[in-house]
């Protein structure tokens, strides 16, 4: 008789997935609404544009700062602690909104989002390696990649959470309008936008209380301590450090997300300088990209049941290093429209990116805790959680590179125009040749795949 297929997610682990699974979307949601508020706060708070991006410096450094102290507090209480803490402090951050909404104030608003991003750490190191853990081995880096998928879907949620709730609520005046008003009408003004800032994180406290009522009332399973409850700390990280799958992981996973947050930051810049569009325009090309992530992943997941799932990310990646190059060399001349906007084959494959990295992050990680001791899991989730920070770090090189038409990497795209767009602070070659950035990234997941793909059996 034919054994019947390992199930992806036992039978008794499906209340508990499902529950895990509205935890991806939530950091997914609160991700994407949480980059609005910079251009949001810099028109409310009237700052400067560097100012306004402590916003993502407190986001992300919460990612790294956060990170190995939640594996600690699984590492010794279990996965369910640390869903329970994770929306804990979540909460804890979005009601600090309500006081900096009083006292219109922007330091008490970037506290409450690095408490915020604090909670969604402690929720990704731990639901991570807590989906692992619910089913087999063998179908655990489809299950992670299950679940990863409801991720995009709460970023697509949260662009219109922003869109519709703190972008639309924003007064039309510009900065110099607001410094000629009095301050009692530049005070309403600024109260009524600080308080549509606070209703979709506040709002999302009821949801996040619900997902931790349902765990705190629920007994605790095999699988919670299913990583071990332990191991002493010189132990885990002696494995770790003779676990090549795990620390070249963190590298690829580093050069994943500085990807995917670099061409994702500058996606609205580049669709403006090809076709002359708005910011409000262009960011739709941004919607089409995430909506192509989410589709590719749940194709992805489907071909993962038949195919190795590092080979099948070393396909992506490839692909991924072929649309760079369209982004960087094919011209801008519109071929069709859709969406009422402009597309050219430059601007197709930079969509057709997105598409390529959505497996990455949940396959990367996976791989990187698959076959090692699982005494060394919830540290090791750790490691890739912070390696976030690549989103702080390879962003800003992308920035330089744009920002300055005299850089040596403008010689790799000799045929496009180096005149100095004023307006966007760019020229035609400094845009282009930025992407060189997402080349290297790509080529570095691609290694990783083809180091750690499954071997054919003779």
């Amino acid at each position: 008789m034919t054994a019947a297929p390992t199930p992806v997610v036992p039978r008794r682990y499906l209340a508990i997935f499902t529950l895990l699974v509205s935890c991806f979307a939530l950091w997914g949601l609160l991700n994407n609404m949480t980059d609005n508020l910079v251009p949001a706060f810099q028109k409310i708070f009237r700052t400067s544009q560097s100012t306004a991006g402590y916003v993502q410096v407190s986001f992300y450094g919460a990612y790294s700062v956060i990170a190995l102290f939640a594996s600690l507090l699984i590492q010794r209480a279990g996965y369910r602690v640390g869903v329970l803490a994770g929306l804990g402090v979540y909460c804890i951050g979005a009601l600090l909104y309500v006081p900096a909404c009083l006292a219109q104030s922007f330091g008490l608003y970037i506290v409450g989002i690095f408490i915020v991003a604090g909670g969604c750490a402690v929720l990704e190191t731990t639901c991570n390696p807590y989906v692992l853990a619910l089913g087999d081995e063998s179908t655990a880096v489809r299950r992670l990649n299950f679940a990863q998928m409801f991720n995009p879907v709460g970023s697509i949620v949260g662009i219109f959470l922003a869109r519709g709730l703190i972008l639309a609520n924003l007064n039309p005046a510009t900065a110099d309008e607001r410094a000629a008003m009095a301050p009692e009408a530049l005070e309403a003004i600024v109260h009524h936008e600080l308080f549509w800032v606070c209703v979709p994180y506040v709002g999302l406290c009821a949801i996040a209380a619900a997902i931790w009522l349902f765990f705190f009332l629920s007994k605790r399973t095999d699988a919670d301590t299913a990583a071990g409850g332990g191991g002493d700390i010189k132990t885990v990280l002696g494995i770790l450090a003779r676990s090549p799958r795990w620390y070249l992981g963190v590298v690829a996973q580093v050069f994943y997300v500085g990807v995917q947050i670099a061409a994702w930051t500058w996606m609205n810049v580049y669709c403006r300088k090809q076709f002359g569009l708005t910011e409000k325009d262009a960011s739709t090309y941004y919607i089409v990209a995430i909506v192509t992530f989410v589709a590719c992943r749940w194709i992805a997941t489907f071909v993962m049941k038949y195919v190795d799932p590092a080979r099948l990310m070393a396909v992506f990646a490839a692909a991924a290093i072929a649309c760079t190059a369209g982004v960087m060399y094919l011209p801008s001349d519109v071929v069709f429209h859709a969406f009422g906007l402009p597309f050219a084959w430059n601007v197709v494959c930079l969509i057709a990116m997105s598409g390529c990295m959505s497996l990455m992050f949940p396959t990367i990680y996976g791989l990187a805790l698959g076959g090692i001791d699982p005494r060394a899991h919830k540290i090791g989730a750790a490691g890739l959680i912070m390696a976030i920070v690549g989103g702080a770090l390879l962003t800003p090189w992308m920035a330089d590179i744009i920002g300055d038409a005299q850089s040596v990497w403008t010689r790799l795209v000799p045929m496009f125009p180096n005149v100095w767009d004023s307006d966007l602070k760019l020229t035609e070659a400094s845009l282009r040749a930025s992407f060189v950035v997402p080349a290297i990234c790509f080529a570095v997941v691609l290694v990783y795949s083809l180091l750690f793909r499954a071997r054919k059996r003779a």
